[in-house]
């Protein structure tokens, strides 16, 4: 882990437990997070064939998204399609995910596109249908994953990016020259640059309400307990009793995404915001497998550094050789040149 840059001797690693099974995508927390840290609104107008994901993915204005994914099965003539395909040897496409547009799901709504409230609330609703429908979707807060083997810390030249006291990661704006080096070296796409001033912005695990002893606002605002924090330790084994409960019960697919790996397996040396998942990662828009850049290529670069530092070394050593043999020449000239006057 980076060093500490906040000293205190009280403290501890404090971090968000993330359940997804009791996520009802009310954004409260997306909410509240903005409320807290006077973060603008995304913008958004409701639309018919748009969506209620309005932010559609984290930036520099949102610190907490709530992703919706829907999880639609194949018809079983789709199945056979697909196996007759694959059979003749035809491949197949990527889907088109649309999170660009997403997030900007409010721009350029025509008339046409406005519902009609009015009669959709007067419409009948088949409850029982509804209530099965909502087995299709689940829903995860996302937000900055505060990791042990933070990317951005590694990458940023001016220090803006440190280790508070509770281990957690945050920016500080004044040191931020905006550069940039952080956002690629985040492997979750977690900070951004704000479109104002240029800098870095993130998640800072409301780093004041924290000094204060309070709970940051999206677990506060959090209707379900679907966000909970506290220690890092006592989250962790919370989430693995909560994991062995699910199984009881019959959810085998049940699983933590960032916590409680071996160490050669823990996800950028482990995460400070983990989660509970039911499905594969990559359906929450998450990597299987993610470390710091430099994390990874600390080998070869410490030993391209070292490297370096040899050449440099044997560079300015022939430097300091031709000048004393300059100057020895020079002095030796100037004496014959002296013998010869006299």
């Amino acid at each position: 882990m980076s060093e500490i840059s906040i000293q205190r001797e009280d403290a501890q690693r404090m971090g968000f437990f993330t359940d997804t099974t009791v996520c009802i995508g009310c954004k409260a927390c997306e909410v509240a997070c903005k409320q807290w840290n006077d973060l603008p609104a995304d913008g958004a107008v409701f639309r018919g064939k748009g969506s209620y994901d309005h932010t559609g993915q984290l930036g520099a204005d949102t610190w907490r998204h709530v992703r919706f994914i829907e999880l639609l099965e194949p018809s079983e003539i789709a199945r056979e399609e697909a196996a007759r395909a694959l059979a003749n040897g035809a491949g197949g496409q990527l889907p088109q995910i649309p999170a660009s547009e997403l997030a900007e799901a409010g721009a350029g709504v025509r008339s046409e596109e406005i519902p009609d409230l009015v009669s959709m609330a007067s419409q009948e609703v088949d409850v029982a249908r509804a209530v099965a429908d909502m087995d299709r979707w689940v829903f995860m807060s996302d937000v900055c994953k505060h990791c042990t083997n933070a990317g951005c810390m590694d990458a940023c030249p001016t220090g803006a990016l440190i280790r508070t006291e509770f281990e957690t990661v945050i920016l500080q704006p004044d040191v931020c020259n905006g550069c940039g080096y952080c956002i690629p070296s985040c492997p979750f796409g977690v900070v951004d640059r704000s479109h104002d001033d240029g800098r870095a912005s993130k998640c800072t695990l409301c780093y004041d309400r924290l000094e204060d002893g309070m709970e940051p606002a999206c677990a506060k605002a959090c209707p379900t307990d679907s966000i909970q924090f506290g220690t890092y330790e006592e989250l962790v084994n919370l989430a693995e009793r909560r994991v062995a409960k699910l199984h009881e019960k019959g959810l085998d697919r049940a699983y933590l995404y960032g916590a409680g790996d071996a160490p050669e397996n823990a996800i950028a040396g482990g995460l400070g915001a983990f989660f509970l998942l039911t499905e594969p990662p990559e359906r929450y828009g998450l990597p299987a497998d993610a470390d710091s850049p430099i994390q990874q290529n600390v080998v070869p670069a410490t030993l391209a550094a070292m490297a370096a530092a040899f050449g440099a070394a044997a560079s300015v050593a022939a430097l300091f050789r031709f000048r004393a043999r300059f100057l020895t020449g020079m002095a030796v000239a100037a004496a014959g040149v002296e013998a010869w006057r006299s």
